[in-house]
């Protein structure tokens, strides 16, 4: 079943001729143009830290307070393209795609399905307000009776390999192709999980704030043809 990025890459290059789509640039290198951050503990206030910066042409999760950082712009059928690090302890952050209503659980996460990047677990599903399906779902989910988006659910979906990150320190590239209803992630290459009949098809993407500092260095988007 495994695939790797490579496969897909050379299979989407064989066309009639088309021009290629044009790549886009999320994250400028200089500021958070195209982003806002929504940080619940900053509520209110005007001298709350930031959760989330750029220096040295890196954009920076500083891992607290916690929250998120949301495009502006919404976002269907594309190939995500993030290169991260962990430059002290690693922890946990998180990509989300599909993001829509704001704060929709514990009062934070907005409703999205999130491709983990926690150290360790990096390409499983978690979702949020929004759900999908698996290969191997009750081995690597539990019980259907508990399947869910909603506190209480077993929202945790397991990725399918150990061993496809980096150590820490070093660049670690993720890969999420939303097309349709279907949700693809790889981690440096190897597909680490599959996902359809998702719930949401399009919505905002947004980068976590969740407890460890994580660096950016990429994060650029290609259009995909939509999914017949």
């Amino acid at each position: 079943m495994k695939r790797t990025l490579s496969t897909l890459l050379l299979a989407s290059l064989v066309s009639c001729g088309a021009a290629a789509p044009e790549t886009i640039p999320l994250f400028n290198g200089s500021d958070l143009a195209g982003w806002h951050a929504d940080v619940p503990e900053a509520d209110g206030k005007t001298d709350a830290p930031a959760s989330f910066g750029v220096r040295d042409g890196l954009l920076l999760s500083h891992g607290n307070p916690p929250g998120h950082l949301i495009t502006d712009a919404a976002y269907s059928d594309y190939r995500l393209v993030v290169e991260y690090r962990w430059p002290g302890e690693p922890g946990n952050c998180g990509v989300l795609v599909h993001a829509s209503t704001p704060r929709r659980l514990y009062g934070m996460f907005p409703a999205s399905i999130e491709c983990q990047m926690h150290s360790g677990n990096a390409g499983a599903f978690w979702c949020i307000g929004e759900d999908l399906r698996v290969d191997d779902e009750v081995a690597r989910r539990g019980p259907q009776d508990k399947w869910g988006g909603d506190e209480g659910d077993a929202r945790r979906v397991k990725n399918l390999t150990d061993g496809s990150e980096k150590p820490p320190g070093e660049w670690n590239q993720m890969v999420i192709e939303c097309r349709g209803s279907t949700i693809d992630v790889w981690v440096n290459g190897d597909l680490v999980n599959h996902g359809y009949d998702c719930t949401a098809s399009g919505g905002q993407i947004a980068l976590q704030a969740e407890g460890a500092a994580c660096e950016f260095r990429k994060v650029e988007l290609t259009p995909l043809t939509p999914a017949e």
